[in-house]
């Protein structure tokens, strides 16, 4: 046997090992009927006193709003779905509030039947498998055509009194995921975006690399490929890309470690560009409002500066778009697994459109 034939046969023998391990760690989560019930009921799906459920029962009256119910518990995504009878698509009437995600919301014929799901800017994608309940809760409420929109107009660095924070909202890995396909974080024209990460065969979806029912990360999957992951604290090590994306020199960190430092510097040049060019120094908070008057210029988020009376005020359009990236960022926790390449280049550019105004050390940021 030549040389040749035997590295094409030895080829073909470890894609057939990889696939087997793959096919049999798939097969290892099937669940009967009593584990997938027991696994969801303790999944963040049906925490009733989480604020996803519980922010509207004080209202008068207690109901969470058509344009929110979709995805805030059972009643209101089986209206979306069509499933009671009504339009498809939409939500035409109020949801009773505390209501939790249950089985019958992602278990029913129209569910099963979602060919395509479509994103707040309008794109629509086809989902892989049983993902299509997944694509339409864990999506940004917002994208690059509702910023563009809000900022038509107006000049990049003048304060304008019209504009307030565009929250992309929270939970939005399917965004991440799908990337420039979904336009959802804020795209600088003329730059081109990672579009759907597909990652590889059996970790491709939502549901292949988290149970479907108690939601949790199944890192044995990971550890196919990625032999420093023995369990989840050990995703953050994994770096597949080469590059230097925030300039310190170690292309060796996870790329976790990339993404988190390029998200600080983020900050920091807004902040910067908060007190040189708006005017009035602004800070983060991890609760709404989010970005607030840093009343006191001492860079941190004080108790008494959170709060909604304090919310940040002195926004230009190239703030917003900035600001957006680094929300857009911060609320998906797992980014830097969903589509690391998206996460990192809105990151990157973010940082050059603030240094058109701002001087920021730019020295060895490269972008993937």
């Amino acid at each position: 046997m030549n040389a040749r034939r035997f590295t094409f046969l030895f080829l073909v023998a470890s894609l057939g090992v990889v696939l087997l391990a793959l096919g049999s760690l798939r097969n290892s989560t099937t669940e009967n009927v009593v584990q997938a019930t027991g696994r969801h009921a303790t999944s963040g799906h049906t925490d009733r006193g989480s604020q996803a459920f519980t922010h509207w029962n004080n209202d008068d009256p207690p109901v969470v709003p058509t344009q929110c119910a979709a995805c805030h518990g059972t009643p209101g995504f089986l209206d979306f779905l069509g499933e009671d009878g009504s339009a498809p698509g939409t939500v035409d009437q109020a949801a009773r509030a505390g209501e939790v995600v249950q089985c019958n919301a992602c278990h029913n014929p129209s569910a099963h039947a979602l060919e395509r799901v479509a994103f707040n800017s309008g794109a629509e994608v086809e989902p892989v498998g049983s993902e299509a309940p997944c694509l339409i809760c864990h999506q940004s409420r917002q994208s690059t055509d509702s910023v563009e929109a809000a900022l038509q107009g107006l000049a990049d660095d003048v304060v304008s009194p019209d504009l307030s924070f565009i929250d992309p909202h929270y939970k939005i890995a399917a965004s991440t995921q799908r990337g420039s396909a979904a336009r959802s974080g804020y795209q600088y024209p003329d730059r081109q975006y990672a579009g759907y990460f597909a990652h590889a065969a059996g970790a491709e979806t939502c549901t292949d690399c988290h149970n479907p029912h108690s939601l949790a990360v199944q890192p044995q999957l990971c550890a196919t490929c990625h032999s420093n992951v023995a369990g989840r604290g050990d995703l953050t090590g994994i770096r597949t890309q080469p590059g230097d994306y925030d300039g310190d020199g170690d292309t060796r960190e996870g790329i976790h470690s990339e993404v988190v430092s390029l998200h600080e510097r983020l900050l920091d040049a807004l902040q910067q560009y908060a007190r040189s060019v708006a005017g009035k120094p602004i800070v983060y908070g991890a609760a709404f409002p989010y970005f607030v008057v840093d009343s006191n210029d001492n860079g941190m988020a004080d108790p008494e500066e959170l709060n909604p009376g304090n919310r940040y005020d002195a926004w230009t359009p190239r703030m917003i778009r900035a600001a957006y990236n680094y929300q857009f960022v911060q609320k998906d926790g797992g980014g830097y697994v969903h589509n690391a390449r998206y996460v990192l280049q809105l990151l990157h550019d973010s940082l050059v459109d603030l240094g058109e105004t701002i001087s920021l050390p730019a020295a060895g940021l490269s972008r993937p």
